[in-house]
């Protein structure tokens, strides 16, 4: 069976569920394990001739045999220039994209032994995620944007925890303002309040201070770390920013898809 979290000394752990009431997943797929271990990833896509041929000569490689453990309840900076391949390794540690070769294991699970449906209930249950660009639904104000993946999940208290979640960011006064009425540091800190309020176990941010600048990108740090010390959960960001990834437990340095450096 998958798994799914508990709050155990403070740290988000992960468990044997099912994933839904009708999938199930064969035992020989679980281990105990770290919060996520990568094996021998890679991943190519077809060249400019449009080459799709198995023959990897063909094809561009943006990663290559990344191995890399993350430890439960820690936090890991991916670290690297623009086009390294670190959105792509987050992507597939998310299961958003399917490998060329390797697996991704989250709580021992290997997600790419799952089918999309399984891959999905995966990110529904045990990730969060913060991007660059926020994705606020602009239809939705600031707190019906915080209940949703709690609506998604059947919670009837899906109003007051994103209220309380709202007030923990600082935006207990802004509940009813839309997305186009927030400001770039205040549509990020929503984000974070929508990543955490499900209380996930993973939470995988992609740059979540690229699109802010420098004096509000560091209270959203602060904020980020604050939160995730707050509830125990594993924490993955992609930074291009030293001093963000020196404040994690872990960092690797991807360069030209490969894994060059780890700490």
């Amino acid at each position: 069976m998958l798994n799914n979290a508990i709050d155990t000394k403070h740290a988000r752990i992960l468990i044997p569920i099912n994933l839904t009431s009708s999938y199930c997943m064969p035992d020989s797929l679980v281990s105990s394990a770290a919060a996520i271990e990568v094996i021998h990833l890679s991943k190519r896509v077809a060249d400019v001739s449009g080459t799709t041929g198995a023959d990897p000569a063909h094809q561009l490689e943006i990663l290559r045999d990344i191995n890399f453990n993350v430890a439960t309840a820690t936090t890991l900076a991916i670290v690297g220039a623009s086009g390294s391949g670190k959105s792509t390794l987050l992507g597939l540690l998310a299961g958003l994209d399917t490998p060329s070769e390797g697996c991704v294991k989250i709580g021992g699970v290997d997600i790419f032994a799952l089918d999309e449906d399984g891959r999905a209930a995966v990110r529904k249950q045990q990730l969060g995620f913060v991007f660059q660009s926020f994705q606020l639904l602009g239809h939705l104000n600031a707190l019906e944007n915080v209940m949703l993946p709690l609506e998604l999940r059947g919670d009837r208290e899906a109003r007051r925890k994103a209220e309380q979640m709202l007030e923990r960011v600082g935006l207990g006064s802004r509940l009813k303002h839309y997305p186009r009425y927030l400001s770039g540091g205040e549509q990020q800190r929503v984000a974070l309040a929508r990543a955490f309020v499900t209380e996930p176990p993973l939470l995988l941010a992609d740059e979540p201070t690229g699109s802010l600048d420098a004096a509000t990108g560091a209270a959203v740090i602060e904020l980020m770390f604050a939160l995730n010390r707050e509830r125990g959960s594993t924490l993955v960001l992609v930074t291009h920013d030293a001093s963000i990834a020196a404040r994690c437990a872990q960092s690797i340095t991807i360069a030209a898809g490969r894994l060059v450096e780890q700490r």
